[in-house]
């Protein structure tokens, strides 16, 4: 079962992922800020990673940056309500994976994640 890390401080947000993606047959595993996603991530090492960008702490750029620093083939999905089109260049040039704008359909969000899994370079299943 793949396992995917939400990292968000919205608590909706991760309660709706948590539901959604375990629904889907995801192993989930959620961070409320930065450092514990980081903390995690270290830890359970995540076939892919859903990050929210605008968190107090640490926030998703700079957690984006320390993934990259630590494994360019971590697969990382930013999952932000920022739509700033200088945002997403950013977040692709730092190796994000997706960009997908809160308020998407549900089903882009499974969509992205199927074709990650499936993709050469991602982590296979642990």
């Amino acid at each position: 079962m793949p396992k995917v890390l939400v990292i968000d401080d919205e608590r909706n947000m991760r309660t709706l992922l948590d539901v959604l993606l375990r629904e889907e047959g995801y192993d989930v595993l959620l961070a409320d800020d930065g450092w514990k996603g980081l903390d995690c991530y270290r830890r359970e090492r995540p076939n892919v990673i859903l990050l929210d960008l605008n968190m107090p702490v640490l926030d998703g750029i700079e957690v984006l940056k320390r993934i990259r620093a630590a494994d360019l083939e971590q697969q990382v999905i930013v999952l932000t309500g920022d739509t700033n089109p200088d945002t997403e260049r950013q977040v692709r040039a730092l190796g994000a994976n997706e960009f997908i704008v809160k308020g998407v359909s549900l089903q882009a969000l499974t969509d992205a994640l199927s074709h990650i899994l499936k993709a050469p370079t991602s982590r296979k299943e642990t």
